[in-house]
């Protein structure tokens, strides 16, 4: 009786790096999600690749994000039949494709063409979840259209009842399933190399915006004038009143927002009857309290460096929030960029990762065909990886697997 474990269909397996010989010439060496930041620097207007690419301040937690998933090594087993592996994974009852998102990202449509539309399409072609950022150019309701149930909502708000209300109702309106907080945005960060790079929300039209944009001509004839042409001037247009993206004069409101408290989140838990999920949760007591709350999940974020300098690495504090958290769905983000990165989050007691920036990247350089080679290429490394530590299922990724990367274990005391 043959007992060999059957080969996973073509749609969980695939080649390393393929990619259709009709793709844009421009994916045809991009072999992983780092790959994508050189030529989005190249196509993006310094003052907008500034804002998306930059952190806060000297940059501490933009480093600390990388440099935490490199300080865990990981412990692989051999001589295991791995020819079963499949990396599908549950999130709120919907069955995924693989264990990673897109995160929520304000500058999309600015970077790329329709940037919005691009990574909503992608997700869902991937079956992967994407996150639309409150503060995106395109808005919420053709989001939705474009990416169906894939698509979760994320919302700034401020402390203030009428506009809580108004926007949970538009988003349930919309058909959204699953909206999303962001909470560690009281204040303004400071980030200095917006200005140091022009960069204004809304953009302020001077020889200097003017002369950035005309040394990126490829961005000025396929972004921002095919947008202007086609679309008309885009607007912030999820978060308070519509707003142009270019004026001399408009301001955006962000007016109270540093009256958001947990009496607001007990608001919106009544009004909103979907899934509910805090973002930019960094401390074991604020999941207990989300929890004690009824919120579903929460994303354990520090918004990718670009808020609080010196604020922790998410996964740092994960295994401790995760123990406070109890049944609610823990996920994170800020500084994921290889399929090791996820599998290390997962064996920390994430269930789910969400990536940023390089799927901004690849949207502005490729749009969705850019963006679903990126989803591709970060599957197929959680696939060779799962292989080589011999694991068939993601269940199997625990913290047994990992070590830190500095001791030595069974040869001497660990620092």
């Amino acid at each position: 009786m043959s007992t060999a474990t059957p080969v996973p269909s073509s749609s969980d397996r695939a080649a390393p790096h393929r990619i259709s010989a009709a793709a844009p010439r421009a994916l045809r060496m991009m072999l992983a999600l780092e790959d994508f930041e050189a030529p989005a620097r190249r196509y993006i207007p310094r003052p907008i690749f500034g804002y998306v690419a930059g952190g806060v301040e000297r940059n501490i937690t933009l480093g600390w994000n990388r440099s935490a998933f490199d300080d865990l090594a990981l412990i692989p087993r051999m001589l295991v039949n791995v020819s079963g592996r499949t990396q599908k994974a549950e999130l709120f009852g919907q069955t995924y494709d693989s264990p990673f998102g897109i995160a929520p990202m304000g500058g999309t449509s600015l970077a790329g063409f329709e940037g919005d539309l691009a990574l909503a399409r992608a997700a869902a072609a991937r079956n992967v979840p994407m996150i639309l950022s409150g503060a995106s150019l395109t808005p919420l309701e053709k989001v939705r259209e474009a990416g169906g149930r894939h698509i979760w909502f994320q919302a700034y708000l401020p402390g203030e009842t009428q506009s809580i209300t108004e926007l949970v109702e538009r988003v349930a309106r919309a058909g959204y399933e699953t909206l999303v907080l962001t909470v560690d945005i009281p204040v303004g960060a400071n980030r200095e190399n917006n200005v140091r790079n022009g960069y204004n929300a809304p953009l302020r039209p001077n020889l200097r915006l003017a002369w950035d944009c005309m040394l990126r001509p490829r961005w000025l004839l396929g972004t921002a004038l095919r947008t202007y042409f086609t679309q008309g001037m885009p607007h912030f247009e999820n978060m308070g009143p519509r707003t142009p993206l270019v004026s001399r004069t408009a301001v955006r409101e962000r007016t109270q927002r540093d009256h958001l408290n947990w009496e607001h989140v007990a608001l919106m838990r009544r009004l909103w009857k979907g899934r509910f999920v805090i973002k930019g949760i960094l401390a074991r007591d604020d999941a207990r309290i989300a929890r004690e709350h009824g919120i579903d999940g929460i994303i354990v974020s520090n918004h990718g460096g670009r808020q609080l300098d010196s604020a922790t690495s998410p996964l740092r504090v994960l295994p401790g929030i995760v123990d406070a958290a109890g049944d609610m769905t823990v996920m994170l983000d800020s500084g994921v960029r290889r399929g090791t990165d996820v599998l290390k989050a997962l064996a920390l007691g994430a269930k789910f990762v969400f990536v940023g920036r390089p799927m901004l990247y690849a949207a502005a350089i490729a749009g969705e065909t850019g963006v679903r080679h990126a989803i591709r290429l970060l599957h197929d490394e959680i696939d060779r990886d799962m292989g080589m530590l011999g694991i068939n299922t993601l269940r199997e990724m625990t913290r047994g697997s990992l070590m830190d990367a500095r001791a030595f274990d069974g040869y001497g005391p660990r620092p």
